[in-house]
């Protein structure tokens, strides 16, 4: 993906990412987002929001890294699916240096699917990835 993180923040980031952009929404809009998977739906609505201005990528792209942090975070919170730093291989797919794994193994870029949302529209919502992700972390 060629909108990834540019630093190479351990898993442990991802939680320091979107406590942030939690921070930055509350402040910004007044919208609470509270790690549920119901707020995934209002984080699509901000992303949504951003896009009708149509700002450059490059102006939005720590914000969206912080909406995949926050996907990914109400994932780890929610289901099985961990944070995971990724090896070379992973990080050259996936153009992130952290993402989810699955119990079955599978791994999973909630930072980049917030840059998807952006850019593809609802198609891409937080939320379907949300329900995509754990039903394979059910299993």
């Amino acid at each position: 993906m060629e909108h990834a993180v540019t630093d190479t923040p351990p898993a442990t980031s991802a939680p320091r990412l979107a406590a942030d952009i939690v921070a930055v929404v509350r402040e910004g809009t007044g919208i609470r987002l509270d790690y549920t998977p119901a707020s995934l739906a209002e984080a699509d609505r901000v992303i949504g929001s951003i896009r009708r201005e149509h700002p450059p990528i490059e102006a939005v792209l720590p914000a969206l890294h912080g909406f995949g942090a926050y996907l990914g975070e109400v994932l780890a919170r929610t289901t099985t699916a961990a944070w995971v730093v990724l090896d070379a291989e992973q990080r050259g797919t996936f153009g992130q240096p952290f993402g989810l794994r699955t119990p079955d193994g599978r791994i999973w870029d909630p930072l980049g699917r917030a840059v998807q949302r952006y850019e593809n529209g609802p198609q891409d919502a937080l939320h379907r990835f949300y329900r995509e992700v754990a039903d394979w972390a059910r299993t």
